[in-house]
């Protein structure tokens, strides 16, 4: 592991803990920038899950056994680890889900039945992920409620003035995401829940490109609901988090049943377990948990001051090189202090995808397409873009390579 006495880490130590970052892609060094889609994991997250695997396989919570109360200590360690990542109150607010995706779906889901009819809105953004959009759309064609969104300017920031006009008495819920996955612009979520809870209307957060980056305080936010995913923050894919306040998780009937969930069941009725576990029905992954303990563990040591000075330098100068080349479209904010680790653009008529393919074969890993946001293509007027998004470990030496193989395809077309 790297030396933590120092507030700027090392980087070329941070990189040996990821191994994968050594290897060659089509006989060139790989040149990893698509971590917005989900970042390498370091080897403690691994060894730790291996581990747990080899030593202390046992399914969690009920078991009389040895191994099943020494893996359900590690399951409810983690569940404290993420409430202090993120500042909740209780771990009582901390649902395991299977991801940013999965916790979005299950507040559509539960507060649409519990808290919706038909007419009743939802208040997102234009540059919502399509978890973001399609999880309230289902709602709507099984509950008619209203969809109803917050526009963008032409640069990607968020008219925030407009959200005012769009609540109405029928307005249940915002539903808004922390940072743009395709823009990198980092909404005002602060501002938004203020005005939110001026008309007393909670506010779910998508914090997926959010917590892997910058310090997330639920409380400081006054969020009602957040959701985020381990594999976007160096943890093990299939683990996500849902925290919601505990007045707003006590109201919101199951998402799903079985096992875990229930106090009691009869052929007359069934009663449902205290919180958390009334929202985490099934055998949990819980060698995944751990796994996301220990990525939390890892981002603490190195400190997200240091995280974010990084990827903000990275961010800007990968904004300014790219500047340089013709035909150069960069979308969402100019500003590198507006904006999150991703960079997206088009350089000329060369589509996104012919870009990435041949970026590909000079091992250079880009995120090509719609990036899951179709209606924020059709606000821009295109199909897709490329993506370079970046992590704790990218280089700026990586980001010239990046702009020497933009330069290289630019040049065959």
């Amino acid at each position: 592991m790297f030396n933590l006495s120092c507030l700027m880490f090392n980087l070329n130590k941070v990189r040996e803990d990821f191994p994968i970052l050594g290897r060659e892609v089509y006989k060139k060094p790989l040149v990893y920038l698509d971590n917005a889609a989900t970042t390498q994991k370091p080897l403690m997250v691994l060894d730790a899950m291996r581990d747990e695997y080899l030593n202390v396989n046992a399914n969690v919570h009920r078991g009389v056994h040895y191994l099943s109360q020494q893996a359900t200590d590690l399951h409810e360690a983690a569940r404290e680890a993420v409430r202090g990542f993120i500042n909740a109150r209780k771990i009582e607010e901390i649902i395991f889900t299977r991801g940013t995706t999965e916790a979005i779906n299950l507040v559509a889901s539960s507060f649409c039945e519990s808290q919706m009819q038909a007419g009743d809105e939802v208040i997102v953004t234009e540059m919502e992920h399509h978890s973001n959009i399609v999880s309230w759309q289902l709602q709507a064609m099984k509950r008619g409620i209203v969809v109803k969104h917050i526009p963008i300017t032409d640069d990607g920031i968020l008219c925030i003035d407009q959200l005012e006009q769009l609540i109405t008495p029928k307005t249940k819920i915002v539903s808004v995401a922390h940072v743009s996955n395709v823009l990198g612009t980092v909404n005002p979520v602060e501002q938004i829940i203020k005005i939110a809870h001026a008309h007393n209307i909670p506010v779910l957060v998508d914090g997926a490109q959010s917590a892997p980056h910058f310090k997330v305080d639920v409380q400081a936010m006054d969020c009602d609901f957040f959701a985020f995913s381990g594999h976007k923050m160096y943890g093990p894919t299939g683990i996500g988090v849902l925290y919601g306040k505990e007045e707003w998780l006590e109201k919101l009937p199951p998402y799903q049943g079985g096992g875990e969930m229930i106090d009691k069941v009869t052929w007359e009725k069934t009663t449902f377990e205290r919180l958390p576990f009334k929202f985490e029905a099934g055998t949990p992954d819980y060698v995944a948990t751990h796994g996301l303990s220990k990525a939390i563990e890892y981002i603490d040591a190195i400190g997200f001051d240091a995280i974010q000075q990084h990827e903000q330098e990275l961010t800007r100068y990968c904004m300014e090189q790219l500047m340089t080349i013709d035909g150069m479209k960069i979308y969402g904010p100019m500003d590198a202090s507006k904006k999150d680790a991703v960079v997206s653009f088009n350089v000329g008529d060369i589509h996104h995808l012919d870009m990435g393919t041949l970026l590909d074969r000079l091992g250079i890993a880009v995120r090509t397409g719609h990036h899951c946001a179709q209606p924020l293509m059709d606000r821009l007027g295109i199909s897709g873009t490329v993506r370079a998004s970046f992590a704790l470990y990218n280089t700026k030496e990586e980001i010239d390579t990046l702009i020497a193989g933009i330069r290289r395809v630019s040049q065959m077309f």
